[in-house]
């Protein structure tokens, strides 16, 4: 008998754009899903084989608790089969509010708070006592967040203009505001007068209010009259009504409108631990809890380690594995008090799969989505030992990849494609890498890089002088202007503080793409993202007569069934959710009576089903046709006008953002990581739209891993030697070709692409 294989079995996958397909994945082994960008695989492996593992857990638990869990539709396939238990690991940012750290989204404070509250030295009492959120543990002088925002009076008013020019420069205290008439016309001050030229005495009145006992009025007119109002100061007002209340609460003004006039300083009477100094005084081993969440993991590892009394040891033991995890992934540098929102992408990946890796369950699947994005190649090599640890451990592993060293590991090689979109959906190639190297026309196993030798030679450069943002170490650098220029290095080494820090303070005309994610919706369109769906609702409505409101289904050309959403979802109480096709509309979203108007023989939903690549010959509007080129630059011409841009790939998404920003009229552009999410394939076509960008006289600046983008670069700088106060130094500027003699771990690594 044929030896019987414990496989996942998949049949008749119809998710997104899946075209009915059959799939068997194998279990306790590697198995890669590769292909371009929006092929397929995450309607597979997220869409399908993620979502039914979830409902069927669900499943096991009783109704009224089934009830307070996360509800999963069943997904749209004939059958599946032998499902483990899953832990995503996906790409998504991690959430969290702006005091998420690596302490809080490890779940490892808890614990040192407890460790403290047991053993610490003078005893406190409760562990939550020691947390600066709780009404003891918080510093009476920040609130708890570490920082005190004081407003810059500089930024808050331009000294060489008058109060009717304008000289506040905070849209609520000036002028037309009731607050800026007031200050201007009360008589207290000379309105035409810049504020440069005010006496001492009359610029203290308009910044500090009066002295100390004293009282001012000014007055404010009415159109039924006037009436004196005191005078307090513009700076304590700031204070009083912007800077101490929930900023979340005004509508006219947001808080960064706020942040944005101010400065922010570690507390000093907290140290910018956010902790009551009673809570400091409390110590293990020579050390309070504001000092452990400040060391690095490496150290702490140690300070863990040292701790011999029975319960603490007990306690330390349980906060050990997830530092260790930490530790073990390269983020030793690291601390437990650093914010998450501070991470670069390779550093928020792995922090993401060490919360996962603490487990010692084994039979589980494991999905993870591109868990090479974000990680120089040195980092690539310790995440393919934990991918093949994870393995050897009884577990399968299932990943969505486009890195050739991470598909190298792979035990199991599914392709989808063979493109991308309506092209997508079919399984292209599966089985072993030697296979893959005879079926596949875009995974090319033995590729090599190709070194740039005829490199731009730059007249004029980007000076940085002694930045010394974060890790940085008194950087001084000379980057080329209208070249192609790429800043490499390991996670954490100071690529983002050179370049979104330095660099961009020094050029603030710089068009800077990161990593942030679009807004995305199921009413947001590709259209409405390119801000070309007024223009075309204008077009039909002066073909027709009609409103243009007529053609949207945000407004009056909804479908009056299912309220333009083109779905319906029915109260089925306890059981799995449903979503139904509107009956009415048939999932167009829009009313009978906006789909009878036409424009060139088509509809409006026939509009936007025209593909990027067919728009054009049919919508002939300038504006129109500028815009969808700048997607077809960047390889997104086979997706749709009315594709919704929640339904799009992290590739996708990546590569319409850049889009965006591609049509604009900027001489300097940042972009960080543009290679993250996609295939090789895509990769190619995305450094021929940089290599355009600078033959047009632009100057690019890529901050970057992949070794093809390092190599087709006119200038490289690499940042290291490691990551956090190990990083921080620029260790070569050069050519590619100059890089291939270098004595780095980006050029050992360049040298072994080239070989392949």
């Amino acid at each position: 008998m044929p030896e019987k294989r414990d496989e996942i079995i998949l049949r008749g996958l119809r998710e997104n754009n899946l075209k009915n397909i059959d799939l068997n994945i194998p279990k306790e082994k590697i198995n890669v899903f590769t292909g371009l960008s929006g092929s397929g695989k995450s309607s597979v492996v997220f869409d399908t084989l993620a979502t039914e593992s979830r409902r069927q857990m669900t499943l096991n638990y009783p109704l009224y608790i089934r009830h307070q869990m996360p509800r999963y539709e069943r997904p749209h396939a004939d059958l599946m089969q032998h499902l483990s238990p899953v832990v995503v690991v996906e790409q998504k940012p991690v959430r969290g509010n702006s005091r998420s750290t690596v302490g809080t989204y490890m779940d490892i404070d808890p614990l040192i708070r407890l460790l403290f509250s047991r053993i610490g030295s003078p005893p406190i009492g409760s562990a939550t006592e020691f947390s600066s959120e709780s009404s003891f543990g918080s510093c009476p002088e920040c609130n708890g967040f570490g920082e005190v925002v004081a407003p810059d009076i500089h930024k808050l008013i331009d000294h060489t203009k008058s109060l009717r020019d304008s000289a506040v420069r905070f849209k609520p205290l000036a002028p037309p505001g009731w607050q800026g008439r007031w200050m201007r016309d009360g008589g207290l001050f000379d309105p035409d007068l810049p504020i440069k030229d005010f006496t001492e005495e009359k610029y203290n009145l308009l910044v500090y209010g009066p002295p100390e006992g004293e009282r001012a009025f000014s007055t404010y007119y009415y159109k039924e009259g006037n009436r004196d109002i005191e005078w307090d100061g513009l700076l304590p007002r700031f204070i009083r009504l912007y800077i101490n209340r929930d900023l979340t609460k005004l509508k006219v003004v947001s808080q960064e409108d706020v942040l944005a006039l101010t400065t922010r300083t570690p507390c000093p009477v907290c140290e910018g631990s956010g902790l009551n100094p009673r809570v400091l005084e409390c110590k293990i081993n020579g050390l309070n809890i504001a000092h452990y969440a400040r060391l690095e993991l490496t150290e702490l590892l140690g300070e863990l380690e040292k701790v011999d009394d029975p319960i603490g040891k007990s306690i330390a033991q349980q906060a050990h594995p997830g530092v260790k995890q930490l530790v073990g992934l390269g983020l030793g540098y690291l601390s437990l008090s650093r914010k998450m929102g501070t991470l670069s992408g390779g550093e928020a990946q792995r922090v993401k799969i060490a919360r996962h890796l603490g487990s010692s369950l084994n039979n589980i699947t494991y999905i993870f989505d591109e868990p090479s994005a974000g990680l120089h190649p040195e980092e690539i090599d310790m995440l393919t030992h934990m991918l093949e640890s994870l393995r050897d451990n009884y577990n399968t592993v299932v990943v969505i990849e486009h890195n050739l060293a991470v598909i190298k590991t792979a035990d199991e090689i599914i392709e989808m494609g063979p493109s991308a979109g309506r092209g997508g959906g079919e399984v292209v190639y599966q089985g072993g890498q030697e296979g893959l190297k005879k079926a596949s026309a875009i995974t090319d196993l033995d590729h090599t890089v190709t070194v740039n030798e005829q490199p731009r030679t730059a007249e004029n450069t980007f000076s940085i002088e002694n930045a010394s943002d974060n890790n940085l170490k008194n950087v001084s650098v000379e980057i080329p202007q209208n070249a192609l220029v790429s800043v490499c290095g390991v996670s954490g080494s100071g690529k983002s503080s050179l370049m979104f820090g330095a660099f961009t303070g020094n050029y603030p005309e710089t068009i800077a793409v990161g990593q942030s994610s679009i807004g995305t919706s199921s009413r947001s369109t590709l259209a409405t993202y390119m801000g070309i769906m007024s223009d075309i609702r204008s077009i039909l409505a002066k073909q027709t007569g009609q409103p243009a409101g007529l053609f949207s289904f945000n407004s009056l050309g909804a479908c009056p069934v299912c309220e333009g959403k083109g779905i319906t979802t029915p109260n089925v109480a306890f059981a799995d959710p449903v979503t139904v096709t509107c009956e009415a509309c048939k999932g167009t979203r829009y009313s009978d009576e906006a789909l009878s108007y036409r424009y060139k023989g088509k509809n409006i939903v026939e509009i936007l089903e025209l593909t990027i690549d067919e728009t054009n010959e049919y919508l002939e509007m300038p504006k129109i046709v500028k815009k969808v080129d700048t997607l077809k630059d960047v390889g997104l011409g086979y997706l749709t006008l009315g594709q919704t841009t929640g339904s799009l790939s992290g590739g996708e998404v990546q590569r319409l953002k850049l889009a965006s920003h591609l049509k604009k009229e900027g001489q300097i552009y940042l972009l960080d990581e543009p290679s993250l999410g996609l295939h090789a394939r895509d990769n190619a076509h995305l450094l021929d739209v940089f290599q355009r960008l600078v033959d047009r006289g632009n100057s690019v600046i890529l901050i970057e891993h992949n070794l093809n983008m390092i190599a087709a670069s006119d200038w490289v700088i690499e940042m290291g030697p490691g990551g956090g106060k190990k990083g921080g130094e620029v260790l070569f500027e050069g050519t590619p070709q100059e890089m291939l003699e270098a004595d780095t771990l980006t050029a050992k690594w360049l040298r072994a692409g080239v070989k392949g």
